[in-house]
C-alpha cells in the first residue's frame, strides 16, 4: 500500500481551508497552486516574469523536500490574470523547463485571491 505524505508550507490558511502545499502518494506528487508576490527578502515582485521565476523556485524546493526534482515534473498549470503577459511567464517557465518539457496549460482567470498576484502555478510530478 502506498503511504500518503503531506508537505506543509506552515501557512495558517492550510488549516483554515483544509489543504497542504503538496501530497505525495507512492511516486506521484501533486503540488497546490503556488504564488509569489514578494521575494524572500519581502520585496514586491511586480511583474509576471519575476513572480513566475519565484514560484518555480518555491516549487523546486517543495519537490526536493518530497524526494523529487523539476526533472520529475510531468505537468504544469499556469493561471494568469492577464493572458497578454503570457510571453513573460513562458520565458521564466522555459528557463526552468527548457529541456524537461512537461505538458503545460496556460489560461487567463478573472482574478486570483490577492490583486498583487499575477500568476498561480500548480505542478504534478512522477518520480521515475
Amino acid at each position: 500500500m502506498n503511504k500518503r505524505q503531506n508537505f506543509t508550507s506552515g501557512s495558517p490558511w492550510e488549516d483554515i481551508i483544509g489543504y497542504c502545499r503538496a501530497v505525495k502518494v507512492g511516486n506521484t506528487i501533486e503540488i497546490a497552486g503556488t504564488t509569489a508576490s514578494k521575494d524572500e527578502a519581502g520585496n514586491a515582485l511586480t511583474n509576471v516574469h519575476d513572480q513566475t521565476k519565484a514560484i518555480l523556485e518555491k516549487l523546486s524546493k517543495v519537490l526536493q523536500d518530497a524526494g523529487a526534482s523539476l526533472n520529475d515534473v510531468v505537468r504544469t498549470r499556469m493561471f494568469l490574470t492577464d493572458i497578454t503577459q503570457w510571453e513573460e511567464a513562458a520565458k521564466a517557465h522555459g528557463h526552468f523547463f527548457k529541456d524537461i518539457k512537461p505538458v503545460t496549460t496556460m489560461v487567463e482567470v478573472s482574478k486570483l485571491i490577492d490583486p498583487e498576484i499575477l500568476i498561480e502555478i500548480e505542478v504534478s510530478a512522477i518520480i521515475s
